[in-house]
C-alpha cells in the first residue's frame, strides 16, 4: 500500500475473525459490531446470495489496550445486512430486500442478542442489493438518515416517526460533518459526491465549480482491467480513469491523526482499489470538493483484493477502515456470462477470492489513540461533559444518548453550555440540538443564538427557529423578525440558511423576502440557491445557469435591463433589428453576428468606441454610438445577455475583459469601421457559412449506434432522426469524428439533440487534425444542452473534428440529431 508520509495502517481484525465485513458501528463503551456479508459474491453467479448466512459480530477490547480480544455472533441467519446503528444498549440492524428495521439487545451479557423487536415498519424491497438503503445515521439535528430513502426517521419521542424530505441520491455509506450536513456519495453515476451543496433536507442543490479539477479522474497504482463499464473506463496500461464505485464515505472528526485532516471527505474506490481524500473549501456560499493530491490517491494498493467499502472516524479519534478484501466487488448483475466483467474474473481467478477481510485503524508518527469510552455507564451530567470532547464521535454519542435517555435533569448545564462563548462553536452546537431533541430549548435561547458572533451558532440557530415561524406565527413575532433579519447577515453561509429556513417554514411572504434579499445580494452562492429555490416559476432558458454560472446569469438579467432600456430601439426586441423602410432595419441584426459570437472583444471594442459603415453591403446610415460612458459592469453585462439571446451562444463577458479592452484602446477617439476591426481581429475576415457537401463527410465513433439508427443519421438534415449510442453508458471520452473531403477553416458548429433533449452530450470538447492521428489541444469545450452552439474563439483549419464527451452524468445516452459546421468549406 500507498500512504502520504507518516500515516500507517494497523490491523484491527482480518480472516478469519471478520468475513465479507461491509459496516462497523460503536456503542458507547466503544464495542464494535461488524456487518458481515458472508454470501456476498461467492462465486461469478452469487450463488446461494440470499440465504440468511449472514451476520452481525460483536467485538470488545476488555483490557483497554486497542486490541479487540472478544468476540460473540451478536445476530445471526441475516440475509446480507446492510443497515447497522448503535443506540444505546440496542443496536438496529436492517436486512437486504426489506424496508423493515429491527432493534437488537443482549440481555444477560453474552455478547449475544437475545432480544428481537420491530423498530420501524418500513416495506417489502426488491431490486439489485446494490440499490437498497443503508449507512443509517443518527446526524446532528436528532433524526435519522439512509442513503434511498426519500424519509428520515425522528426517534426524539421513543417511536419511530417518518418524515418526508427529498431523495439524497446516495448509494453506500453516510456521514456528517461538524455542522450537521449529512454527505452522500453515489456510485451508479460515478460521480462521487452529490447534493452537498446544502442539507439534503432543503432539496437537491447543485453549483458550477462545486468539483475541483480533474476531481473525477482517479490514480490507482493496481492494474487488473475488471471495470465493470468495460475498456473505455481503462488506461492504456489497464488502470481505472474515473471514479465507478465511490462509497464508504466518512468526513474525519477525530482527533488523534493530524489536524489538516480534520473535516476532509475521505471516500472509497473499491474498483480501484484506493481511497481519495477530498479538501472541503466553502467561498462565497458556495462548497467545492477538490483532491487533495496531484495526480494521486490518500491510499492506493497494488494488491488486488484491497476492497475498501466503509470508514468511520472511532472512538478512539482514528479512523477505521472496512475491507471486504475480495476478487470480485461488483454484484452479479454485472457479471453474467459473455460480460466484459466475466471474462477479467475468469482470467485473474478473481472468484477464487472469497472469506477474506480487514478492519484497519489509520494511524501516524507522532499520534497515540485515545482512550476507550464507558459511556453506557456514565451519568446524564457525565455526558454533558463530553459535548466538549475534540472528538467529533464522542460529542456526537454523547448528545444521542442524553437525548434517548430523555433525563431532563440536565437542561440547566446544557442552557449553561449553549449560552457559555468558546473559539470553538461545536460544543455549544451539540447542546442547543440536544435541548432541541429533548424537548426543552426555548425561544430566548434561538434568538440569543440569532444575534450571535458566530455564524455556524446563527446558521444552526435558523434551522431551530423553523418549527416557530411558520404561517400560524405572527408577524411581528420576535422570532420571525430576527430570522428575516438574517437575509440580510454579512456571512453569506447565512443568509442562504435563512431562505432555506423561511422557504421551508412556508410562510406566504417566504419567497417575495427571499427573492428581494437575493437580488441585492452580491454573493454567487445566495444568487445559485435562489435560483435553484425557484427553478420551477423560472420561465428563463433553463440552461443558462449551468453555461453562465451564477455570477453569468446574473450579469445576463442586469444587461437584458439595459438591453430593453436602450438597444432595443434600434436592434430590435428580438435581435434582429428594428424594422425601417420595407426589406431594411434600423441598425444590423445581432442574432449570429460573426461580431457577437466566439470571441468576445471586437463587441466589447464596439461598445465602448462605436461602429461606421457597411456591414453586409448595407448602410445602416447613422452609426453605432460609442457606449464608453457607462460602466464596465453595464457593458459586461448586456453582452453577456446578447451572446446568450437570440439564438446566440457566448461565453459570460467579464468586467475585466471590458477594463482590458478599454485601457487597451485608451488613446482611440474614432468609431471602428469594417476595415479597422478586421485589421486588428483577422478572424473577423473568415467567411461563416454553413458547410455544403455533407454527403462526402467521413463518420466514425468510439460507439457503435442503437438499434434502427446510424451514424450517417447524423448529418441527414432530418431533426427527427439521429446518431444515438447503442448502450445508456456514456462516458469520458466517448467520441464521434467527421473527416472533412478537404482542408476547411470552421468558425463553429451546431450539434442538435432536441429530438432527444434527455440525451445530449453533458460536457464536451472539440479537437482537430490535419491527419487524423495527431490531436492538438481542445479548441473548444462547453456544458451541453439539446441544442448546442459551438463558437469557437478563433477559426480553425483542419480536416478532422473530433467531439469527445468529458464528463458522465447519470445513464443517459448520446444523441446528436443534426450536426453541421460553418465557416470556409475546403475545394
Amino acid at each position: 500500500m500507498q500512504l502520504p508520509p507518516g500515516y500507517h495502517l494497523q490491523v484491527v481484525l482480518s480472516e478469519p475473525q471478520v468475513q465479507e465485513p461491509v459496516m462497523i458501528a460503536f456503542d458507547g463503551n466503544g464495542r464494535m459490531f461488524v456487518a458481515e456479508m458472508r454470501t456476498y459474491m461467492q462465486d461469478a453467479d452469487a450463488t446461494g446470495e440470499f440465504l440468511p448466512r449472514c451476520r452481525v459480530s460483536m467485538f470488545e477490547d476488555t483490557k483497554g489496550d486497542g486490541v479487540y480480544d472478544r468476540h460473540t455472533i451478536f445476530a445471526d441467519n441475516l440475509v446480507l445486512p446492510r443497515i447497522l446503528i448503535a443506540l444505546d444498549d440496542r443496536v438496529i440492524i436492517g436486512e437486504t430486500n426489506t424496508d423493515d428495521l429491527y432493534v437488537y439487545r443482549d440481555t444477560n451479557g453474552d455478547g449475544v442478542a437475545d432480544e428481537k423487536k420491530l423498530w420501524f415498519k418500513g416495506e417489502p424491497r426488491g431490486g439489485n442489493l446494490e440499490h437498497q438503503p443503508n449507512g443509517l445515521t443518527w446526524a446532528l439535528d436528532n433524526r435519522l438518515y439512509a442513503t434511498y430513502y426519500d424519509y428520515r426517521l425522528n426517534f426524539t419521542t421513543g417511536t419511530a416517526i417518518k418524515e418526508t424530505i427529498p431523495a439524497n441520491g446516495g448509494q453506500w455509506g453516510l456521514t456528517q460533518d461538524d455542522w450537521g450536513k449529512v454527505w452522500f456519495v453515489n456510485a451508479g453515476g460515478e460521480t462521487g459526491p452529490v447534493h452537498f451543496q446544502q442539507h439534503i433536507l432543503y432539496g437537491q442543490f447543485e453549483a458550477g465549480g462545486e468539483y475541483g479539477k480533474d476531481f473525477k479522474t482517479v490514480w490507482p497504482i493496481e492494474h487488473i482491467p475488471d471495470a465493470q463499464g468495460g475498456p473505455d473506463e481503462l488506461r492504456a496500461d489497464n488502470s481505472l480513469n474515473h471514479f465507478t464505485a465511490t462509497c464508504g464515505q466518512d468526513i474525519f472528526r477525530g482527533d488523534r491523526l493530524p489536524a489538516d485532516l480534520h473535516g476532509d471527505l475521505l471516500f472509497a474506490e473499491p474498483a480501484g482499489r484506493l481511497i481519495r481524500r477530498a479538501k472541503i473549501t466553502v467561498n462565497d456560499g458556495i462548497t467545492q470538493v477538490s483532491n487533495a493530491y496531484d495526480r494521486s490517491e490518500f491510499i492506493r494498493a497494488t494488491d488486488p483484493l484491497f476492497r475498501p467499502v466503509n470508514m468511520v472516524t472511532a472512538p478512539d479519534g482514528t479512523l477505521y477502515i472496512v475491507d471486504m478484501y475480495r476478487g470480485i466487488v461488483q454484484e452479479s448483475a454485472w457479471t453474467n456470462k459473455g460480460s466484459y466483467l466475466r471474462k477479467q474474473i475468469d482470467a485473474y481467478h478473481l472468484a477464487q477470492e472469497v472469506g477474506g477481510g480487514r478492519i484497519y485503524r489509520l494511524t501516524h508518527d507522532g499520534f497515540t489513540p485515545g482512550p476507550q469510552p464507558h459511556m453506557l455507564d456514565e451519568t446524564p451530567v457525565q455526558l454533558v461533559a463530553h459535548l466538549s470532547h475534540p472528538n467529533g464521535w464522542w460529542r456526537d454519542t454523547a448528545q444521542k444518548l442524553l437525548v434517548l435517555r430523555h433525563d431532563l435533569s440536565v437542561v440547566p448545564p446544557l442552557e449553561k453550555l449553549a449560552q457559555t462563548p468558546a473559539p470553538d462553536p461545536r460544543p455549544r452546537l451539540h447542546a442547543l440540538w440536544t435541548l432541541d431533541g429533548l424537548g426543552a430549548l426555548k425561544p430566548a435561547l434561538i434568538l440569543a443564538a440569532l444575534d450571535d458572533a458566530n455564524p455556524e451558532i446563527r446558521r444552526t440557530a435558523l434551522r431551530l427557529a423553523e418549527p416557530h415561524i411558520g404561517p400560524a406565527a405572527a408577524a411581528d413575532d420576535p422570532l420571525i423578525v430576527a430570522t428575516q433579519k438574517k437575509l440580510h447577515d454579512s456571512d453569506p453561509n447565512v443568509v442562504i440558511q435563512a431562505m432555506l429556513s423561511l422557504r421551508r417554514a412556508g410562510r406566504d411572504d417566504a419567497r417575495q423576502l427571499i427573492q428581494t434579499a437575493a437580488e441585492s445580494s452580491s454573493s454567487a452562492g445566495v444568487f445559485s440557491i435562489n435560483e435553484q429555490l425557484w427553478s420551477a416559476a423560472n420561465n428563463e432558458d433553463p440552461f443558462l445557469l449551468s453555461l453562465l454560472g451564477p455570477a453569468g446569469l446574473k450579469s445576463y438579467r442586469a444587461g437584458r435591463t439595459f438591453y430593453n432600456s436602450l438597444c432595443f430601439a434600434c436592434h430590435g426586441t428580438d435581435g434582429h433589428g428594428a424594422p425601417a423602410a420595407p426589406g431594411k432595419t434600423i441598425a444590423p441584426p445581432l442574432a449570429g453576428s460573426p461580431r457577437v459570437l466566439g470571441d468576445a472583444t471586437p463587441a466589447i471594442a464596439i461598445v465602448l468606441h462605436g461602429f461606421l459603415g457597411q456591414i453586409n453591403h448595407t448602410d445602416f446610415g447613422a452609426p453605432m454610438i460609442s457606449l464608453s460612458t457607462y460602466p464596465d459592469q453595464q457593458l459586461a453585462d448586456v453582452l453577456t445577455y446578447v451572446r446568450n439571446s437570440f439564438g446566440n451562444r457566448g461565453a459570460a463577458v467579464t468586467v475585466e475583459e471590458v477594463a482590458a479592452r478599454r485601457a487597451a484602446d485608451a488613446g482611440r477617439t474614432d468609431p471602428w469601421t469594417p476595415g479597422s476591426l478586421r485589421e486588428i481581429f483577422p478572424a473577423l475576415n473568415v467567411a461563416r457559412e454553413k458547410f455544403q457537401h455533407r454527403s462526402a463527410w467521413k463518420l466514425t465513433a468510439s460507439e457503435a449506434s442503437a438499434k434502427d439508427t446510424s451514424i450517417e443519421q447524423a448529418i441527414d438534415d432530418d431533426p427527427a432522426t439521429g446518431y444515438l449510442t447503442t448502450l445508456s453508458t456514456p462516458y469520458p471520452g466517448q467520441w464521434f469524428q467527421v473527416e472533412l473531403p478537404a482542408v476547411s477553416t470552421i468558425t463553429s458548429i451546431d450539434m442538435d439533440a432536441t429530438a432527444s433533449p434527455k440525451a445530449f452530450a453533458p460536457a464536451y470538447s472539440v479537437q482537430v487534425s490535419n491527419d487524423g492521428k495527431e490531436w492538438g489541444k481542445p479548441v473548444a469545450s462547453g456544458i451541453g444542452e439539446p441544442d448546442a452552439r459551438i463558437y469557437l474563439k478563433q477559426p480553425v483549419t483542419a480536416k478532422f473534428i473530433r467531439i469527445t464527451l468529458t464528463e458522465k452524468q447519470g445513464w443517459q445516452k448520446w444523441a446528436i440529431d443534426n450536426l453541421d459546421f460553418y465557416g470556409e468549406e475546403g475545394k
